[in-house]
Order: structure tokens, then C-alpha cells, then sequence
């Protein structure tokens, strides 16, 4: 039996690759660890995944003992998309501290100058 693709899944298909690739590159020109790559990694080969098998999210639901299979996809996302937000303060608070650190070595410095 011969598979078809419906249109959306092409599209969606070639968009992740697409997001794959991105990560891939800035892996290669050393902008995100080999961390980051495996993570983003995953999360575009599940959202891969998912598409060409979306019976398998109304299975999760069913194991899990949620209502529907996008619910699951739903609950997923908006966790990772929390644990993004928390990484992201994280990291926002530790540029503010070292920024504090820089400004304050910067004005002693140039009191010293000025005396």
C-alpha cells in the first residue's frame, strides 16, 4: 500500500526541516552547545514524528489519561515552552549581575584615575 502525504504535512515537513537546519548551523559556527543541538534535536524530530503519526498522540492521551491527543501535544508544549522561559531568566539574571560587576570595576577604575 502506497502512502500520501496530505499537503499540510509537505509543508509543515519541509519547515522543520527547514528549523533543523538552523540548528544544525549554529551548532557548526559555534553559537548554541552540542546540549542545545541534541535538545532542539528532539524537539523537531517529535514535532517530525508526530506528524506522520498522529494516532500516536491520541494513544498517549489515552496512557496518560488525557481527554484528547492534542491535549498532549498542548500540555507538552506549553511545558517546554515554561522551562524555555525559565532557562531564559536565568540566563537574563546572570548577564544583569555580570553587567552590575563590569560597571562597578569600570567607575572604581576611573576613580582611581581621578585622584
Amino acid at each position: 500500500m502506497i502512502n500520501t502525504f496530505l499537503p499540510i504535512q509537505i509543508i509543515i515537513s519541509i519547515g522543520l526541516l527547514w528549523a533543523i537546519s538552523r540548528a544544525f548551523l549554529r551548532f557548526k559556527d559555534g553559537l548554541i552547545s552540542p546540549g542545545a543541538l541534541l535538545f532542539w534535536f528532539a524537539i523537531w524530530s517529535a514535532a517530525f514524528f508526530t506528524i506522520f503519526y498522529p494516532d500516536f498522540t491520541s494513544y498517549l492521551a489515552q496512557v496518560l489519561g488525557i481527554g484528547r491527543g492534542a491535549d498532549v501535544v498542548l500540555y507538552g508544549s506549553v511545558a517546554t515552552l515554561f522551562y524555555l522561559v525559565f532557562r531564559l531568566h536565568v540566563l537574563l539574571e546572570n548577564v544583569h549581575h555580570d553587567i552590575t560587576k563590569i560597571v562597578r570595576h569600570i567607575a572604581l577604575q576611573e576613580k582611581k584615575k581621578k585622584k
